[in-house]
């Protein structure tokens, strides 16, 4: 795949993945195709971990939800190390 194709998938990972996430997310368009390509990445790796085989068609249902619960993480870890203290 192509860099426009990933960072086409990362806009629609980051996309599904904030409306997966509760609250207000405070950051761009561009924070969401990085996070949402990371997390893409991310995902895959958790998935080739746990044995749920190779991720290779990024647009599979599986590599999707993969993506998703990787981008869902570093939307938290984004957040925790953004999050402003009183």
């Amino acid at each position: 795949m192509g860099i426009l194709g990933w960072i086409i998938f990362g806009l629609i990972i980051g996309v599904l993945a904030k409306l997966v996430m509760p609250g207000k997310q405070g950051y761009g368009w561009l924070a969401t195709i990085i996070l949402g390509i990371l997390g893409a990445m991310l995902g895959g790796w958790i998935g080739s971990a746990l044995g749920m085989g190779s991720v290779d068609s990024p647009w599979s249902l599986g590599s999707i939800i993969m993506s998703v619960i990787g981008a869902v993480i570093l939307i938290a870890i984004y957040g925790a190390l953004t999050r402003k203290r009183p």
